[in-house]
């Protein structure tokens, strides 16, 4: 890999000390805080206040009153579509300090958390757009000559609870489209990437002051598991919106499952890459680099299981080697770098041992493996690619979230499928070949809610979720948008 190693260092960024309770930033009802480790300088960068149980407790309160009262849900979709729009400017304004903090939060480099900043933006004025054409009436004729009227009603007061890895652009994901259908939201971030949310809640405030958005509409709050789970069961939460873990997915569809709470879950992913024996590998290589490493693989999307054949399988490990081997990686805060460290120390050790254990069990590291040589701070692991795995290793079945690429070699086109399939998760995936026909025909075997040929897309303004494990549900779209919203039929006699 290219390593750049310059001085360049993280600008200051404030301290939180209060928490944001249905629009406005007021004293916490305890004394908990969170500090935020910079993971390039292994300092801690700024101190968070978390909630408390009674923090939630009013959020949801005030969230319930809103959503009752009917002022905010009140609004047509183009009224909401306009603030959402507004949003979506204002963060505009705050892409310098939105690009500081995904760097701190995530250790994304500088240049990567810029573009992450710019697509957030363009996702809120996606849901406006949607929001502004969105059909919530429809008259049918029923057999008998009367009319049926089929309504969609907000879903009512929303948690919204967000991972650590793409803050940002998840509060897009899931507040902008929740906003836009009349929802009340409580925002939950993770107390491992706190910022992202505050600069947000910054927004709503001013909204709010503004007469923009009725109190008691957003909350924004830090809190951790335990207190979180007061959010799920709360029974004046109506619908949860999750973005994270597999294993934090079944529990919250545990808790939710005792009262009949709806529920929409983003999950963990496992995707393969297929790569066929007609593939070009100039495009392969175009893509599969950045559709792995993306984050420094710190993404639910990310392409981490490699599928070659036997034919080709020197040839393709030795073009990504050279490939990975170049990826620019160091300090985060320089412009020319693509990868930056890892989240934190516990999630780069977590990550070394997945590739460890995948040695225990037979495969080769052939690159990478653990500190770039050359880096002696921050909590980095270089692009490391795995050879001789096989599809029921740990290094092929569980989500790693780093830069470890595992290489699977299949024997035919049906063998493919079947190890791509062989997965509790079906979140993305890809296909290259130059036949367009059969890759078309190959990604419809895939199990996987999204998949591309030739590529690794990313664009969530289209229906974005998985299958299986991977979650219930989609995000991005008009199917996004549909997802908070509730569907009632409305008899009238002819």
């Amino acid at each position: 890999m290219t390593i750049t190693d310059t001085t360049a260092s993280a600008p200051q960024v404030a301290d939180r000390e209060q928490v944001f309770i249905g629009g406005r930033w007021v004293d916490s009802t305890g004394d908990e805080w969170v500090d935020l480790v910079d993971s390039w300088s292994e300092q801690r960068a700024a101190r968070i206040r978390t909630a408390t149980a009674g923090d939630v407790e009013r959020a949801v309160a005030a969230a319930r009153k809103a959503f009752d009262d009917g002022v905010w849900s009140g609004k047509t979709m183009a009224e909401r579509a306009d603030v959402v729009e507004e949003i979506a400017n204002r963060l505009e304004q705050r892409t310098e300090e939105l690009t500081t903090i995904g760097v701190l939060e995530v250790g994304i480099p500088v240049a990567v958390s810029a573009g992450t900043q710019q697509m957030t933006a363009g996702l809120f004025r996606a849901v406006a757009e949607e929001a502004r054409t969105f059909e919530v009436r429809e008259d049918r004729t029923r057999a008998d000559g009367g009319i049926s009227r089929i309504l969609k009603e907000p879903t009512g007061v929303v948690a919204a609870i967000i991972p650590w890895n793409g803050p940002i652009g998840t509060i897009a994901f899931k507040v902008a489209p929740a906003l836009a259908a009349g929802c009340s939201v409580i925002l939950k971030g993770a107390p491992d990437a706190p910022l992202s949310p505050a600069v947000f809640a910054d927004v709503i405030a001013e909204l709010v002051a503004e007469g923009r958005i009725p109190e008691g509409v957003v909350s924004v709050l830090i809190a951790d598991r335990e207190v979180s789970e007061t959010l799920v069961t709360n029974p004046d939460v109506d619908h949860i919106s999750f973005t994270g873990s597999t294993v934090a997915g079944r529990r919250i569809a545990a808790l939710a499952s005792e009262r009949i709470a709806r529920v929409s879950l983003e999950l963990g992913g496992k995707s393969a890459a297929i790569i066929l024996d007609d593939a070009d590998l100039n495009h392969v290589l175009q893509s599969l680099p950045m559709g792995s490493c993306m984050q420094s693989g710190q993404a639910c999307i990310a392409l981490t299981r490699v599928l070659v054949s036997r034919k080709r399988h020197d040839e393709v490990v030795e073009a990504l080697k050279a490939a990975y081997g170049s990826l620019p990686m160091g300090n985060p805060w320089e412009q020319t770098n693509f990868l930056g460290p890892l989240a934190g120390e516990r999630h780069r050790d977590r990550v070394q041992g997945y590739i460890a254990a995948a040695v225990e069990d037979g495969a080769t590291v052939v690159l990478g493996g653990g500190r770039p040589e050359g880096i002696d701070q921050g909590f980095f692991v270089a692009p490391t690619l795995i050879d001789g795995v096989r599809n029921d290793m740990r290094i092929a079945q569980e989500e790693v979230f780093g830069p470890v690429i595992s290489l699977i070699t299949y024997e035919d086109e049906d063998d493919a499928v079947a190890i791509a399939n062989d997965s509790i998760y079906g979140l993305s995936g890809a296909v290259y070949t130059e036949d367009l026909d059969r890759g078309y025909a190959l990604a419809q075997r895939i199990r996987t809610g999204t998949i591309s040929v030739n590529g690794a897309v990313i664009d969530f303004t289209v229906p974005f979720g998985g299958y299986k494990q991977s979650g219930v549900g989609r995000e991005g779209g008009v199917e996004g948008l549909d997802e908070f919203f509730e569907t009632k039929t409305v008899h009238m006699p002819a």
